[in-house]
């Protein structure tokens, strides 16, 4: 528990300062002193003014949401976003390579002419004419 953001501790160690430069028969009568003066802000008007004005500005927001109908639009935003991600979801299976295989490369196919010019195509080889291959035996 904080009371003006001053913790347990924090608060002890003051009261421990407090009575060591006062001692213990001026601590009383800043108590009294204290008390006296905390008791006229917390009933004084203006002290409700504050308050009031905090509430209002800490619940300002909402109200002017509900003055303008902007909680529909915010049903509509989070429903988009929902829809949004979904898409995204799907769009992240439908790319998942994990998936898919390269197919295997037969091992026993014989290399013909074509398959030469298409390799020699793709590596940027290609210097217009083929090579046929030597039928001599």
């Amino acid at each position: 528990m904080e009371v003006f953001g001053i913790g347990p501790l924090e608060l002890i160690f003051i009261l421990l300062i407090a009575l060591i430069i006062l001692g213990p028969g001026d601590m009383v009568k800043a108590g009294l002193t204290l008390g006296r003066f905390l008791r006229k802000i917390i009933t004084s008007p203006e002290w409700r003014t504050v308050q009031k004005a905090s509430r209002e500005l800490r619940y300002l927001p909402n109200r002017l949401m509900r003055e303008a109908s902007l909680e529909d639009l915010t049903n509509e935003l989070k429903d988009v976003n929902s829809i949004g991600k979904q898409i995204n979801n799907e769009v992240k299976k439908e790319l998942d390579m994990s998936s898919w295989t390269t197919p295997p490369i037969p091992m026993n196919l014989p290399i013909t002419t074509t398959d030469l010019e298409e390799s020699k195509t793709i590596s940027g080889e290609s210097s217009g004419k083929v090579d046929q291959p030597n039928n001599d035996n």
